[in-house]
């Protein structure tokens, strides 16, 4: 696993904190975490339920809504409707950077905003909720009496789980206006519901409604011994192998088990990487690495790319032809350097060339030899390396059937 940090514009003009954890290999799908109200991205529940969907190939993004951890903005601006609105920049940001993510989770009342904004996905596969309440109105009950004090005096700082924070008015009247079981009932995506019996903050029924709510493919999980936040590393381990093992029904395999495999010998299989825009996978034999696209044209540069791939096959094969020719004349050839280079030329500029009108293709190819040869002998392995297997398809006429497979 790696993780990247990434600071990503938030709806209300400030940056979100973003951390995103990446599987080692291929990805499989992509996941949005939503943490619960103040906990912030770096939560127990976060963490480990992000780190055990990593190890079945999913990349996990979690970010700190605005006003919260190391996220811009002031909290006491925020209310649910901004937090909807976050979490739909962040999936915005996601898609640009083509990983829209296919997999939203949402823990306390992040699960009922991923349940309020997952219509405006289109990506989604899937939806999971953690501890979830019902109504988005249940939040107040943590403000106890402040509630009626908040809305006399517009603001009001309060302690949540041991840590001030300043409540606003707008904020009780905003939470107060969304009718969340609506939206549930027309989701339109398979759903997961994980409620504890034993959360004495988001009562069981809460889970129980918005699963009967629900109208398409969903499943319901009892957390049992669980407390709401997942403090205990049990319960959180459990949550996060339902969510792993339920969430491998709706998400893509690996490749639907082509390119994981080793190719057999002579087949080279590339595969999206899922991690970046344009990032492959390409396998050989026993051997794999990764292609992309430069910076410049909206890759990561994790890798050559394809055209840097071809000048790469034609420096090796012709290195390698020139060193089987002189070990087969034993002459003494040192060292063999090739450096390459392609590029569009217009065709009225090629005096070599049988095309005459519009655009060709010239590799410049420069290959450096040293050893103890004489004239005649480095004349010839110059003129071996036109011979490279390599070399040769490239100038002759080359078929590429194409099907679906």
């Amino acid at each position: 696993m790696s993780v990247e940090k990434i600071e990503i514009p938030g709806s209300q003009g400030g940056t979100l904190s973003g951390r995103m954890e990446w599987p080692d290999g291929t990805v499989r799908a992509h996941a949005l975490f939503a943490h619960c109200f103040t906990c912030g991205k770096d939560s127990l529940a976060a963490t480990r339920i992000a780190r055990a969907l990593t190890a079945q190939g999913i990349a996990v993004l979690r970010f700190d809504f605005t006003g919260i951890g190391a996220s811009e903005g002031d909290f006491a601006s925020t209310n649910f409707s901004s937090n909807l609105a976050d979490l739909e920049a962040v999936a915005m940001y996601m898609r640009a950077r083509g990983q829209a993510p296919t997999l939203l989770i949402g823990h306390s009342l992040g699960g009922a905003a991923v349940l309020g904004v997952a219509r405006r996905l289109p990506e989604l596969k899937a939806v999971v909720t953690i501890a979830a309440p019902s109504d988005p109105r249940h939040v107040l009950g943590l403000l106890g009496d402040n509630v009626e004090r908040i809305r006399a005096e517009g603001e009001l700082e309060v302690k949540l789980a041991g840590r001030p924070f300043r409540i606003a008015r707008q904020f009780i009247d905003d939470v107060s206006s969304h009718t969340l079981l609506d939206e549930v009932a027309h989701l339109g995506k398979p759903l997961l519901v994980l409620q504890s019996p034993t959360d004495d903050t988001v009562e069981v029924a809460n889970g129980l409604e918005i699963f009967e709510a629900a109208a398409q493919p969903k499943s319901y999980v009892a957390l049992e011994g669980a407390d709401h936040l997942l403090q205990n590393r049990a319960g959180a381990a459990y949550a996060a192998s339902m969510i792993a093992a339920w969430s491998q029904h709706y998400l893509p395999t690996l490749a639907e088990d082509v390119q994981a495999e080793i190719p057999e010998p002579g087949v080279v299989v590339v595969a999206e990487r899922h991690r970046g825009r344009y990032q492959q996978t390409v396998r050989v034999g026993g051997h794999e690495f990764v292609a992309d696209e430069p910076a410049a044209l909206g890759g990561d540069d994790a890798g050559p790319n394809p055209y840097e791939l071809l000048l790469s096959a034609l420096g090796a094969c012709t290195s390698m032809t020139m060193r089987m020719y002189a070990e087969r004349k034993a002459l003494p050839l040192e060292h063999v350097a090739v450096q390459l280079r392609h590029e569009k030329i217009h065709a009225k500029d090629c005096a070599a060339c049988e095309t005459t009108v519009g655009m060709v293709d010239r590799i410049e190819r420069r290959i450096a030899i040293s050893g103890e040869l004489t004239a005649e002998q480095q004349a010839s392995l110059m003129a071996i390396a036109d011979k490279c297997p390599v070399h040769r398809t490239l100038q002759s006429e080359v078929r590429i059937d194409t099907r679906q497979a």
